[in-house]
């Protein structure tokens, strides 16, 4: 669960928003915190309850088949496009600073490490997930650890001195304090606990790993610690990303953003600390991707195509359909990887987010629905609802974009969208 929640995208992209936000990410890391609680002590005992296999299953307990096949679809949505856009911001990276250099296009590289990652779950499914992604996550840790300890040991800086020397540059300014900024503190935390709610709590990648363990009480055991270890290792990357620009600024090297930490890892950094980048970057490439995929052919054979319900399948068929879906779903990740490589946005961390805004937003209003109401719904409208909220939201976010004096919308656009979702779910209801 670590691995898959830090990704590429923590390992590179939150380093480099220090310089422009100071640590203003540990506003959104402190909402996550509060977040891993509601998933833990509200989601988990329901799913339990249910003994669901796919999440996605309590809203057909709860609405019917039409609104069970929409949040699956949204998930399917949401998880492609957060999924592929980790991996293409890793293996943009090592195209950049390695392969370049050795004359291997993208087009190969992106082909190759799909190729492996199938190889590795085509069969063995999430045990196999388990265990590669434990093994992987270890190096991602154990990287950021080292590069830790030998930028502080070559600045000659203990941790307070690195420090008080961010703190003079502003680095560590934590809380926003403007309620019109998009980093306003309240906006932060609030939206941060419900990323975690929808991200984890309403995801089937995530809940898969956690419905798995027996028993309801060691899964939020395995929860709470989890969001523990999360906290921490979310700040550590914060300092490492104070770390490298006080590194640049003695340096006299302006490089910023996602490009600053690869910069100085690969060119500067002496050649055994570049590999143990190079290795701790691999690492974070493969457990968004492999857990991402297994997931999305799982929703998609369970609850879209309703394979586990077909018995007039045999065991062979069912196996062969899943394969496919498999494979499918990776030539699918291939090629929003090339479409993200012809986009070429650089501010990853902030797409995903407005992404997980939009369309996590219509899975949050079904479930916060679902559970704190008892009115039924007309399951017909159930896709329109979901697809006119999101729509609404961009169009109000478009709106105040024009006039910057006014309020902006940030990390909140989450909650903003649950609720129009709510909205319209109370308006197709009547009283159950």
């Amino acid at each position: 669960m670590i691995g898959t929640s830090l990704s590429g995208v923590t390992f590179i992209s939150v380093p480099g928003t220090v310089s422009a936000a100071g640590f203003g990410y540990f506003q959104v890391v402190l909402g996550y915190y509060i977040g891993y609680f509601i998933v833990a002590f509200v989601l988990l005992p329901l799913y339990y309850k249910l003994n669901l296999t796919s999440i996605y299953d309590y809203l057909n307990h709860r609405f019917g088949m039409t609104a069970y096949k929409t949040g699956a679809l949204f998930f399917i949505l949401s998880r492609t496009l957060g999924a592929t856009l980790r991996l293409y911001l890793v293996i943009n990276v090592l195209q950049l600073f390695i392969l370049d250099h050795i004359g291997i296009p993208f087009e190969v590289t992106s082909v190759i490490i799909l190729v492996m990652i199938l190889l590795y779950t085509f069969k063995g499914g999430v045990k196999t997930i388990v265990w590669t992604d434990t093994l992987q996550t270890l190096f991602m840790l154990l990287a950021l650890v080292v590069c830790v300890v030998y930028i502080l040991s070559d600045l000659n800086l203990g941790v307070g001195a690195a420090l008080e020397a961010m703190s003079d540059k502003g680095y560590t300014q934590i809380f926003t304090w403007d309620l019109n900024d998009k980093r306003f503190f309240i906006k932060s935390i609030i939206g941060g606990a419900f990323v975690t709610v929808s991200m984890t709590g309403l995801d089937q990648e995530m809940m898969q790993k956690n419905i798995s363990v027996k028993k309801l009480g060691d899964s939020q055991k395995n929860m709470m610690t989890f969001s523990t270890v999360m906290v921490l290792v979310n700040f550590l990357f914060l300092f490492l990303g104070g770390l490298l620009y006080l590194y640049a600024g003695a340096r006299g090297i302006t490089t910023s953003g996602d490009d600053l930490f690869p910069s100085i890892a690969v060119n500067l950094l002496p050649a055994s600390i570049s590999i143990i980048f190079i290795i701790g970057l691999i690492s974070a490439l493969f457990p968004s991707a492999d857990g991402a995929i297994t997931a999305l052919t799982s929703s998609f054979c369970i609850d879209i195509i309703g394979l586990m319900r077909n018995q007039k399948l045999s065991e062979e068929q069912r196996s062969n359909r899943r394969k496919l879906v498999h494979l499918s779903f990776a030539v699918l990740f291939l090629a929003f990887i090339f479409l993200f490589k012809w986009i070429d946005n650089k501010s990853i961390i902030s797409i995903l987010l407005d992404i997980a805004g939009y369309t996590y937003g219509p899975l949050l209003g079904l479930f916060a629905f679902g559970i704190l109401s008892t009115r039924k719904v007309n399951s017909t409208w159930v896709p329109a609802v979901c697809l006119l909220a999101p729509a609404m939201c961009y169009l109000l976010q478009q709106m105040l974009m024009s006039n910057p004096g006014f309020y902006q919308i940030g990390i909140e656009m989450l909650v903003i969208n649950g609720a129009a979702t709510f909205a319209g779910l109370w308006a197709i209801s009547k009283k159950g």
